[in-house]
C-alpha cells in the first residue's frame, strides 16, 4: 500500500521552482498549518539574504498551497507571481 504522504523534514531538502518564471526561490523553511482543520496552508521559503547573502532576511516568499503543482523527488514546483508572495517577514 502506497501512501500519499510526506514528512516536513523531507520537504526541506526540496528546493521550491517557480514554474512561470523557472527562477529557483530556495528550500522549504517552514509552513503555515491551519490549526482548525489541520491542513497545510502555505510553504514558507526564506528570501535572499539582505547584502550578498549575508546579514540575515527580512523578506520570505509565502506560497499557498494550492500553488504547488508537484512534489517531486528533488523539487516542488510551484506556480505563483512572485510580487504576490514575496512579503516581509512577520517575525
Amino acid at each position: 500500500m502506497e501512501r500519499n504522504t510526506i514528512r516536513l523534514w523531507q520537504l526541506r531538502q526540496k528546493e521550491v521552482i517557480n514554474i512561470c518564471d523557472c527562477k529557483r526561490l530556495g528550500c522549504v523553511a517552514d509552513v503555515e498549518i491551519n490549526c482548525q482543520t489541520g491542513c497545510v496552508e502555505a510553504l514558507i521559503v526564506p528570501g535572499p539574504g539582505k547584502i550578498c547573502g549575508f546579514l540575515g532576511r527580512d523578506m520570505e516568499y509565502v506560497i499557498p498551497w494550492q500553488c504547488v503543482e508537484q512534489i517531486g523527488r528533488d523539487i516542488i514546483l510551484v506556480k505563483v507571481d512572485i510580487e504576490k508572495v514575496y512579503i516581509k517577514c512577520e517575525y
